[in-house]
């Protein structure tokens, strides 16, 4: 059984759609309540794991444009930056629901002090975005022989 940090945010943002969706039932919201284009604030979903050489950073980014993507480290911080923009070729009236988010969006981590900050690598495959940084040579765990006498 895999150990998952507990993010009350998480419980919280599904509370708040159960609770929208009770308000717009009870005020006669239209039968479609995702019909309005939703653009602000949104985070991708990331995932972090941790190997023996690496420290990596997943994050979901579906019909985000590579050249939209801006990875940076500044201040032993590492930003990821982009933008979804909606299609703009099928017209809002002709939309049924629209449940994603689009528009820009910003995730930061503040990184260790393990990290090799030089070698670090970013790739975005199937609509996920991999970075990869690569720990410090003295940070890797050696073996030590103890010699029994």
């Amino acid at each position: 059984m895999a150990i998952v940090k507990y993010n009350p945010l998480r419980e919280l943002r599904t509370m708040q759609d159960q609770m929208d969706r009770l308000l717009n039932l009870s005020w006669g919201a239209p039968d479609f309540p995702g019909e309005d284009i939703k653009e602000g604030v949104w985070q991708p979903a990331v995932d972090i794991y941790e190997t023996s050489e690496s420290i990596v950073i997943k994050a979901e980014l579906p019909d985000v444009e590579q050249k939209d993507i801006d990875v940076r480290i500044e201040d032993n911080t590492l930003t990821i930056k982009g933008e979804r923009k909606h299609e703009s070729e099928v017209k809002k009236e002709n939309y049924h629901r629209i449940e994603r988010y689009f528009g820009s969006f910003q995730r930061s981590f503040k990184l260790p002090g393990t990290v090799n900050q030089e070698g670090v690598s970013a790739n975005c495959e199937k609509g996920v975005l991999t970075v990869t940084l690569p720990k410090k040579e003295e940070v890797k765990p050696k073996q030590i022989s103890v010699e029994v006498k």
